[in-house]
């Protein structure tokens, strides 16, 4: 099993730095063409924006397996121990709960915008707003896997299984 998570964070890492090399190739050459040969690409900045917005989305799970999400660590670390546990247990059910709802707000959306094309690439906006159903999900994914650890030891715990 660590072995399944430990090659699911690795390519969804590898999928952001992707993401971010071909943003800044975008941008980059966009930037050297408009100031050095006097054109600019007419579809860079909507290849950037929509580049940014997956990779935010496909992000965030790295970033929760972390901790580097915005939470107040101190109210659990105050408590003892059993009512750190079931602190933790409320938190992830939350996190769960909330993440479940935004996939499926996230597919709702995706559906509404299917007929609507980007502006400059003519791209349905479906797979625009796909990055937040996908996002979320992959963040329920990551939540999952770490569960375990989180209920031990807190966001604060070493994340083996993704460094190793």
């Amino acid at each position: 099993m660590r072995r399944l998570e430990r090659l699911f964070v690795v390519l969804n890492g590898t999928v952001v730095i992707a993401g971010l090399a071909v943003m800044a190739a975008v941008v980059g050459a966009n930037v050297a063409g408009r100031y050095l040969l006097g054109f600019s690409l007419t579809w860079s900045d909507e290849v950037a924006r929509y580049t940014m917005i997956w990779l935010t989305f496909l992000g965030a799970g790295l970033a929760l397996r972390e901790g580097a999400h915005v939470a107040i660590a101190n109210a659990q670390e105050a408590l003892p121990g059993p009512a750190q546990r079931a602190l933790r247990w409320a938190i992830l059910l939350i996190l769960f709960a909330f993440f479940g709802l935004m996939v499926w707000v996230g597919i709702d959306y995706m559906n509404r915008m299917a007929i609507q094309k980007s502006a400059a690439l003519r791209l349905p906006m479906y797979w625009v707003y796909a990055a937040m159903p996908a996002g979320f999900a992959l963040m329920m994914v990551h939540l999952a896997l770490i569960a375990p650890r989180y209920l031990q030891a807190g966001f604060n715990a070493t994340d083996e299984a993704a460094r190793g």
